[in-house]
């Protein structure tokens, strides 16, 4: 009875619901383990800052669940094997040791193996607690994907200032394009009390170095900046804080009409202005380290300076006079759509923001989404990384996959986030990266961001399925490190999340890597873009042509008809290949010499098109549909040979979420083809099969209820 009693708590203890994310710490392999121990005899690492305390509790849980048992904490070193933590102002062990320092910078860390006192030991430095912090998660990192922690020198500073999550998240609990359940923040139980949740979400947040968090959606509502409110943002930037997160809040820019009863919200008001320094003073005594303020303004209806005849940067550099004597930042969103019906919206940011280069305080920060137009499975790079060289451009992609699936589809976006950051603006010829851009390296900046959208919820997994804390998890290492390779950081995901057996590893890495093409092919191929379900984003509607805006619909994207189809962006289109640098306007304005994978986006072109392979565009597009779902059905097979290799709770769930997408790649693929085919004329390429189901069926669906609204 005993012996059973064991095993069934021994079962429960490693039962797994992915709430762990990539932190699991399960023990490695015993000769792993045993090798590792050696080098982990003793632990010395102080408690003094609430930061030191957290380092020192994450190193002891680490160490212990990796390699058996927690060494033993110890005030100096006594035998081979202590691990130091510290900077060199905390301890003097460090501080013998001369170690240079200076180059790391805030947040840096090296990571060393030295002799101290006689005895081989293993250091973990930075010039402050934070840095420390984040070298003791990358000594943690290297044990969880069976890396050698003997003989270390490595030395490591973050390339981005400022590594944001944006939550999505309404005061009322609900997500915007949320897949994952509600808010983590329940502001109803705030500030009196702190659920754990919190505490890990931190955790987890600082191992893969993200230092900052906008707690509410973009939508923002005026609420948040009462003391009512303020009180529970107090308490959250109190467990943040230890974890080197700062707090930032999404503002709505009419507070002072809604809150401060005044009668305008004109930036250039002093009554306007006076409200928005007393607003800020009044949060900086909840919270003294408070980041700033995030703003969406003059887009989808969102009130801004426009309203009153003024410019993006006079409403951003009233709210950056306001922070300014506190060391905030505004971080100003440029997604916009202007009142006026454009030619071509993918042109509007780069119109309306270009012209104010120069313009904006040195203590703003414009946020720019990767893509022109919105967050779509693929877009060219957004034309205005490289064009304000005298304003810091700030990146933003979208964790969650609002427009990649939901929940349900694997899709990871590590190639996604790769493709945009690696894409060459060419402004200062070969080698101008849109990752050059955002660190700071090609125009000087002496403020830079990456931020993104988070796909964080209340579910016990935090993001809705196992894959999805991949997106996550990439976007924290890449903001970290913008040159990181996307298969490497998978690698390592894979390996802390699943397992280091390399018959699982591979063949999942692989599997990841295709995914995000996979979700392009079966969705939008070949530059196609914006052809889901109106409003709720879910499933293909490329068919829709009505509501209030036309670039608010499908058809005004794919423009397909009888003779073609794609958007005519080039010299004799709307010419948003001309907002681009001179090299790439007369690549992307020849259809020849055109990516194929952006084609559609750039240039307007018949059926009968001949594409690089010598078939025609239409044969193309049903190719592209069908290797889509092709993808699908092999990682489907691929994960049907892993059974085994992982805990069978994930497993199941994975495998059940495959085959959710294989049948939803497969109505992305009949759907489109039917629709396409519809407008063509033209008959399905030889070899290829026909749709499931006639048109009509396809455009009878509805879904009222699905999430993310």
């Amino acid at each position: 009875m005993l012996m059973l009693a064991a095993a069934l708590c021994t079962t429960h203890a490693f039962a797994e619901d992915g709430y762990d994310l990539w932190l699991r710490y399960r023990p490695l392999a015993s000769a792993q383990a045993e090798a590792n121990r050696i080098h982990a005899s003793q632990l010395i690492a102080g408690a003094a800052t609430p930061t030191q305390a957290v380092t020192r509790q994450e190193l002891l849980r680490g160490l212990g669940g990796l390699l058996g048992h927690a060494p033993p904490l110890s005030d100096s070193v006594t035998s081979d094997g202590a691990i130091i933590a510290a900077t060199p102002a905390s301890s003097a062990l460090i501080a013998g040791l001369r170690l240079n320092t200076k180059d790391l910078g805030h947040e840096g860390y090296l990571i060393r193996s030295v002799v101290v006192n006689g005895h081989a030991a293993t250091v973990i430095v930075g010039n402050d607690d934070v840095g420390v912090m984040y070298g003791a998660f990358h000594f943690l990192r290297l044990l969880q994907t069976a890396q050698s922690i003997a003989h270390l020198d490595l030395r490591e500073s973050p390339h981005i200032q400022l590594r944001v999550l944006d939550h999505w998240d309404n005061l009322d609990g609900h997500v915007e394009r949320g897949y994952a359940g509600n808010s983590i923040w329940d502001w109803q139980k705030l500030p009196d009390w702190l659920d754990p949740r919190y505490t890990d979400y931190a955790r987890a947040n600082a191992s893969i170095g993200i230092n900052g968090s906008v707690l509410n959606n973009v939508n923002a509502d005026a609420q948040i900046l009462t003391p009512l409110y303020l009180e529970k943002v107090k308490a959250l930037a109190g467990v943040l804080r230890p974890y080197g997160i700062r707090v930032y809040l999404s503002v709505r820019f009419s507070s002072p009409i809604e809150l401060g009863g005044l009668k305008t919200a004109d930036p250039l008001d002093p009554q306007v202005q006076r409200w928005w320094r007393a607003k800020a003073d009044e949060i900086y005594k909840y919270v003294p380290d408070f980041g700033g303020f995030l703003v969406k303004a003059n887009s989808e209806g969102q009130p801004g300076p426009q309203d009153y005849g003024r410019n993006h940067a006079d409403g951003a550099n009233m709210l950056a006079d306001a922070l300014a004597p506190h060391d905030g930042i505004v971080i100003w969103r440029a997604f916009v759509y202007s009142h006026e019906q454009p030619d071509d919206r993918a042109k509007q940011a780069y119109t309306e923001f270009k012209p104010l280069d120069g313009q904006f305080r040195a203590n703003v920060l414009l946020q720019v989404k990767n893509g022109p137009i919105d967050f779509q499975p693929r877009e060219p790079f957004s034309p205005l990384f490289g064009a304000m060289p005298k304003t810091p451009l700030m990146m933003e992609f979208q964790i969650t996959k609002e427009y990649l699936g939901f929940a349900t589809h694997l899709a990871y976006l590590g190639p996604l986030f790769e493709e945009a950051l690696q894409a060459d603006t060419m402004v200062h010829g070969k080698g101008s990266t849109v990752a050059k851009v955002i660190d700071g390296s090609l125009h000087g900046y002496a403020l830079t961001g990456m931020a993104g959208v988070a796909n964080i919820g209340t579910d016990r997994d935090w993001s809705g399925s196992e894959f999805n804390q991949a997106n996550w998890f990439a976007f924290g290492r890449l903001a970290w490190n913008p040159s990181l390779s996307s298969r490497a950081i998978a690698e390592e995901w894979v390996r802390m999340t699943f397992s280091n057996d390399e018959a699982f590893v591979k063949p999942v890495v692989d599997m990841m890597m295709v995914s995000r093409e996979a979700v392009v092919d079966y969705m939008t191929p070949l530059g196609l873009h914006h052809l889901m379900g109106n409003g709720h984003h879910y499933g293909p509607q490329p068919w829709f042509a009505g509501g209030p805006r036309a670039d608010w619909t499908p058809v005004y994207y794919h423009r397909a008809d009888s003779h073609g189809i794609g958007f005519d962006r080039d010299s004799s289109g709307s010419n948003a290949v001309a907002q681009y640098a001179g090299p790439l306007a007369a690549q992307f304005n020849d259809a020849a010499q055109t990516p194929e994978q952006d084609l559609l986006w750039f240039h307007h072109l018949p059926w009968d098109y001949r594409m690089h392979s010598g078939q025609t565009l239409w044969y193309e597009l049903v190719a592209h549909y069908t290797r889509g779902v092709d993808e699908v059905k092999q990682m489907r097979a691929t994960w049907s040979h892993l059974d085994g290799h992982i805990d069978p709770e994930r497993y199941r769930q994975v495998a059940a979420f495959l085959a959710i997408q294989e049948k939803e790649a497969q109505w992305w693929r009949d759907a489109s083809i039917a629709y396409f085919q519809s407008v063509s004329g033209l008959p399905l390429p030889p070899g290829f099969a026909p749709p499931q189901h006639p048109l009509e069926y396809y455009q009878s669906l509805s879904f009222p209820y699905v999430p993310g609204h």
